[in-house]
């Protein structure tokens, strides 16, 4: 196989505040917006893709016409707690996991977005000792 892309699309009934919550907070750019479906593209080495979907929408199977859930977005950053700072101090942001490190070499916080999908913003840390055996890299 030969991939050529591969993103998440975001199923929601909130597809505009979903748009401007990436744009907002993420640096996403709206590279295509037909209002029930939304492309979102953030510029970069690598280049980073996201579309939103309103998940009511005909070209998706009826039985599955909801709502994203059970969704956690990972947004790996250079320093979280300046993004902590930023989206939670500066921008109101409900945090639902407050600034915290993880034995599991994580330092994170995780947000909601508009669409119901976690958003887990972090920072790798040193694992503790009883991680590193799990470490594959």
């Amino acid at each position: 196989m030969n991939l050529t892309s591969f993103y998440p699309v975001l199923c929601t009934t909130t597809v505009s505040e979903t748009r401007d919550f990436y744009v907002q907070h993420f640096g996403f750019t709206v590279v295509f917006d037909a209002g029930w479906y939304v492309s979102l593209k953030r510029d970069g080495d690598p280049a980073y893709e996201l579309a939103v979907l309103y998940a009511g929408h005909e070209t998706i199977p009826e039985p599955y016409r909801q709502a994203t859930a059970g969704v956690l977005l990972n947004f790996e950053v250079d320093d979280v707690d300046a993004e902590h700072r930023r989206l939670i101090d500066q921008a109101g942001l409900q945090q639902l996991v407050p600034l915290r490190d993880e034995p599991f070499g994580q330092r994170h916080f995780i947000l909601v977005d508009p669409a119901g999908a976690l958003v887990d913003v972090i920072t790798p840390i040193p694992f503790a000792p009883e991680f590193e055996a799990a470490d594959a890299t």
